[in-house]
């Protein structure tokens, strides 16, 4: 579904998924902790959103037999692929950042003679690292994360920490497209407050948690002013909370 949404910075087009009994069984166990509810639990969770219990219990069979979902006792459970996507979507909604004190940090593709599949998983590897490419074989972002760095061979690439001569806010404006992401953030969040119907909500809430993925977490010294990453963060866990609390009760 393609919306168009006023924005402070103009209309913003907005491209939402279908709903489906999948997405919202997903979205149900990615936000629960463990990733593991029971059937009727599963069931009753996606009834407000107009999906009958037949729907959902056909959806969760071939979610089973994809290896998507794991059975057990009539729980069902993230497999370990999605339990690593839900690692990425909790790292996203709650960043583990520390004070920055100008330093960036590099990585420089040392390989050569690797197939286009290489080339392609380490991009995604450094993507996912939150780091932007520079040109092509030099990766950069602030030195702002606490995480560990993945262990590479020297002969895939070398890691180092440097501090660049180039103002770090042109640098960071040249590295990351921080208006469009803004511009979308922004229109997500006026979808949210305009919806009426649950599933509507949930929809563009689905969105802004993939939408989330993609911000570099840059310092507040390098963003815009009214950076609406922090406000997109407390609309979707608020509605993160509403939506396991329907299934799982309070304390999840």
């Amino acid at each position: 579904m393609r919306i168009n949404v006023s924005a402070q910075s103009g209309e913003v087009e907005v491209d939402l998924p279908p709903l489906s009994a999948r997405s919202v069984v997903l979205s149900l166990l990615l936000g629960t902790h463990p990733p593991e509810l029971a059937a009727k639990d599963l069931v009753r969770g996606v009834e407000p959103f107009g999906v009958g219990g037949s729907t959902v219990r056909a959806a969760l069979s071939r979610m089973v037999a994809a290896g998507d979902l794991r059975r057990a006792d009539g729980v069902y459970r993230l497999s370990e692929r999605l339990v690593e996507r839900q690692r990425r979507q909790d790292d996203a909604l709650h960043p583990d950042t520390r004070a920055w004190d100008g330093d960036w940090e590099m990585a420089v593709i040392t390989a050569t003679g690797r197939g286009p599949a290489e080339r392609a998983e380490l991009r995604t590897r450094l993507s996912a690292l939150r780091l932007a490419e520079l040109r092509e074989g030099v990766w950069l972002r602030p030195a702002n994360l606490s995480r560990s760095w993945p262990a590479e061979p020297d002969a895939v690439l070398q890691h180092f920490v440097t501090r660049p001569v180039t103002p770090a806010r042109d640098l960071a404006v040249s590295l990351w497209p921080l208006g469009a992401w803004a511009r979308t953030a922004r229109g997500l969040l006026a979808h949210v407050e305009r919806a009426r119907r649950p599933a509507d909500r949930f929809t563009a809430l689905a969105a802004a948690v993939r939408h989330l993925l993609a911000d570099p977490v840059l310092p507040a010294a390098l963003l815009p002013a009214d950076w609406p990453g922090p406000v997109l963060r407390t609309a979707y866990e608020r509605y993160r909370r509403e939506l396991v609390a329907t299934v799982s009760g309070p304390g999840r």
